[in-house]
């Protein structure tokens, strides 16, 4: 064998840790503060689903959500399809609804 040249494999581990750095990391940053705040939902809890629903959590399950969207109407959703935990009061004052999150076909 020959002496191997650790320069020729510079370009190689430079690429590994940038994908790392711009797409691995940030995309655990993401799921871990999304495993936070499903572990934060409670007993109303004002939410918004990945389809775009508001409504106040009425009872949990271990992967299923009560959810009223209007008076004495609730509908089950997975849990795992609630991406945003509202402030207390933000369907009140829909005013302030933070901007919904980026999309695919936007």
């Amino acid at each position: 064998m020959g002496n191997i040249n650790l320069m020729e494999y510079w370009p190689i581990i430079l690429m590994l840790a940038l994908m790392y750095f711009m797409v691995i990391r940030p995309q655990q940053k993401r799921r871990k503060e999304q495993v936070d705040m499903l572990g934060a939902l409670g007993e109303g809890s004002e939410v918004v689903t990945a389809g775009g629903i508001l409504g106040k959590i009425v009872s949990l399950d271990n992967n299923v959500v009560h959810l009223e969207v209007a008076s004495n109407v609730v509908i089950l959703v997975q849990k795992s399809a609630v991406t945003t935990l509202l402030p207390s009061g933000t369907m009140d004052t829909t005013d302030q609804l933070p901007p919904p999150p980026p999309s695919c076909c936007a």
